[in-house]
């Protein structure tokens, strides 16, 4: 029977859960899964499930329990096998007779190893025993918003008690670790027969004897908080004191936020170079625009998970929604006291906050960016990371308007927060991180991105760490160019090279979804090859305009946005050995691609200043996934060369130096390599073409 739920997603498929049979494991998976699909019920990362099943093991033979648990980092939302631990539950009951107190909990996260029954067990997160110690079968430990606005209310135990009676119990916020643990074992002695337990200014646990009735048990309980707020809500009317100011209109706002965003990322790059989120849901609207913004922003977060991901409060400009944002200069006269202001404030806190052995302070600039009347900004290290972190905020603005509502917010104590933030485990998982790749942190915008060669510079991009923006005229090949991505790793807009307001839109659109633009990369293009009486006017200003017009404004808009941001960049030109080499039939394209090459020069004499470094790719015979093959060129060079033109490939292998068939990769991996390796380089040409003599620049 499905159950009918207002305030969460009713998601169990008794279909899909029968093909599951009674694997336990696989269950909790599943149920795993579709609570971590409601971000009302647990963010990204956030939260962690598990399950106790029945197992030989394989040193004795006999039957024991193992504890299956979420690992350390990862997200419920996505689990799957290789994510989880495999522990004996004894080992890990048993870690109360050496356990020493509060002093000893980094110690005890060391010996969850030594509990290990599953080899290829992810590493257990520091939540273990807080499963662990619980006897039930299946057990979730959430944060949704309505619980953690219960946990963070004023009087949240006795309003725990209002909405529940004696079905939920109630441990004060504490650190996460083993006497967590075994505070919740003592609340569930203590309070025999409830169905789940709410943990101060953190979360609930809940459970059941199946992965099914934990799944309800979850809900129902969520539901119940849900409305209990949703009913407060109403009664009281209004909530944040009401209204201070009315937002812009829809387009105003993604208008102002494309415009400020690269300057916000600019200042927030004072150290390392971030990517930018933008939000302006109506929850996000309701609360920056509210009388208690100025009130609630600096008490910070409650939730651990929260302002781990989020710092322990944001940044709210000063600035009014209708201002001018066009002069970048009076901006950032205006913007910078509020973010020295900020640094100095995060520094203060580590300093009076820090412990003997506490880490070196962290970048110390906003991660939330509040703008009242237009949204709110995140910025992080990568695409997903400044998405999440606003998801986080979000839910945060949700705790403190249900908080606000049943009846005052509180947060955490600074130093419990700093405790949490700088904590040594914490650190330790933080060490434990993939090296970031060497574009990590860059976002590129590809012209002609939707096939060929600028299909084939994306995918590289992309594969080194980059964010990628995919332009082209045609919507259809960008679509699927942009389907070939992974989440939160690119976007694409339709744009015509020729015309300034498509390459502005196209620059918006950048700015809007990643904050700014670190590098572009020219590869659109096409390739008319005829006689000179046959090659009409026509001819040449399609090839004037797509290529060398094209490129003066990407690059005179490209220094437009850098200037807000201040952190240089790489222009590539993707040119021709054409532009170098003198041939028949030729002198439209020619001509185009000899004006890129040159201008290349002019572009980095003029934007060092910038810290932008220009320069060009040469290809040539790329035949083989090139776009420019595929028609009318492919014919023209055959006849100027008296082949046909299946023999193009081997042709244009055997004339160069190396005899090598050049692809569309071989040219993604010139521009890599100028973008993420030559970094003192600019003003040249890398040629990729296997070796023409008569196109050697010197």
């Amino acid at each position: 029977m499905i159950k009918k739920y207002k305030h969460v997603n009713y998601l169990w498929d008794e279909n899909k859960a029968k093909t599951l049979g009674d694997d336990q494991i696989a269950l909790f998976l599943y149920r795993s899964n579709i609570l971590g699909a409601d971000l009302r019920i647990t963010n990204y990362g956030g939260g962690n499930t598990s399950c106790k099943t029945i197992e030989k093991d394989p040193l004795t033979n006999e039957n024991v329990e193992v504890m299956w648990v979420k690992g350390s980092g990862g997200d419920i939302g996505t689990l799957t096998r290789s994510g989880i631990a495999g522990l004996y539950t004894k080992r890990l009951r048993n870690l109360k007779n050496v356990y020493q107190g509060l002093h000893d909990e980094d110690r005890m996260v060391s010996l969850f190893n030594h509990c290990i029954f599953d080899l290829n067990s992810k590493a257990p997160s520091i939540d273990t025993p807080l499963h662990g110690l619980l006897p039930f079968a299946h057990i979730d430990h959430l944060h949704p918003d309505a619980l953690i606005a219960v946990a963070a209310a004023k009087d949240g135990e006795k309003v725990t008690k209002e909405i529940w009676g004696d079905t939920m119990g109630w441990v004060p916020w504490q650190r996460p670790g083993f006497d967590l643990g075994l505070q919740l074992e003592k609340c569930l002695n203590e309070n025999p027969g409830i169905k789940g337990i709410v943990l101060g200014s953190h979360g609930i646990f809940t459970w059941g004897n199946t992965s099914y009735e934990s799944y309800i048990n979850s809900l129902d309980v969520i539901e119940q908080a849900s409305e209990f707020i949703a009913q407060k809500i109403k009664e009281k009317g209004s909530v944040f004191s009401g209204k201070k100011i009315e937002s812009l209109p829809k387009e105003e706002r993604l208008e102002k936020a494309s415009q400020i965003m690269p300057i916000l990322r600019g200042l927030c790059s004072s150290e390392q170079r971030m990517v930018g989120h933008f939000s302006d849901s109506e929850t996000v609207l309701e609360y920056i625009n509210s009388n208690d913004l100025e009130r609630l922003a600096p008490m910070g977060t409650s939730c651990p998970d929260h302002f781990l991901r989020t710092k322990i409060q944001p940044l709210v400009l000063k600035l009014s929604k209708d201002e001018d944002l066009t002069n970048t200069e009076i901006i950032l006269e205006k913007l910078k006291p509020e973010f020295n202001q900020y640094r100095k404030e995060y520094t203060n806190y580590y300093n009076v906050c820090k412990n003997n052995n506490s880490p070196a302070m962290r970048d110390p600039n906003p991660v939330i960016i509040i703008y009242p009347g237009v949204g709110m900004f995140s910025f992080a290290k990568n695409k997903q990371t400044a998405r999440v972190a606003n998801e986080f905020y979000v839910n945060a603005i949700n705790v403190m308007k249900g908080a606000e509502a049943i009846t005052e917010y509180t947060s955490l104590p600074r130093q419990e927060a700093f405790n949490i933030e700088y904590w040594l485990l914490e650190e330790a998982k933080l060490q434990r991180m993939p090296k970031e790749k060497p574009l990590s942190r860059k976002v590129a915008l590809i012209t002609g991105a939707g096939g060929g060669i600028g299909k084939a510079i994306a995918d590289k991009l992309a594969a080194e760490g980059a964010n990628v923006v995919l332009t082209d005229i045609n919507e259809e090949s960008l679509v699927a160019a942009n389907s070939t991505y992974p989440n939160d790793t690119s976007t694409y807009v339709v744009c015509d090279v020729t015309n300034p307001d498509s390459i502005a839109n196209a620059y918006k659109k950048a700015c809007l979804t990643f904050g700014g633009i670190d590098i572009i990369v020219h590869s659109a293009g096409l390739a008319i090859s005829k006689p000179l009486n046959d090659t009409t006017e026509k001819d040449w200003d399609i090839l004037q305009n797509i290529l060398v017009k094209g490129q003066f404004n990407l690059a005179k808009q490209f220094s437009k946005i850098n200037k807000k941001q201040g952190l240089g960049g790489d222009f590539i030109s993707i040119a021709s050995k054409n532009g170098l080499v003198a041939g028949p039939n030729n002198v439209a394209y020619g001509t185009a691609k000899a004006a890129q090459q040159h201008m290349v020069r002019l572009l980095a004499s003029e934007m060092a200043k910038e810290k932008i470094r220009v320069n060009t790719v040469n290809p040539d015979g790329v035949i083989i996934g090139s776009k420019i093959w595929q028609g009318a060129w492919a014919e023209g060079r055959a006849k100027a060369n008296n082949i046909s033109i299946e023999e193009l490939p081997a042709f244009y292998a055997k004339r160069n130096l190396l005899n090598e068939i050049i692809t569309p990769q071989d040219i993604a991996n010139g521009v890599f390599t100028l973008v993420a390796i030559l970094n003192k380089s600019t003003g040249n040409i890398i040629n990729i073409d296997g070796g023409m003599a008569n196109a050697f620049v010197r």
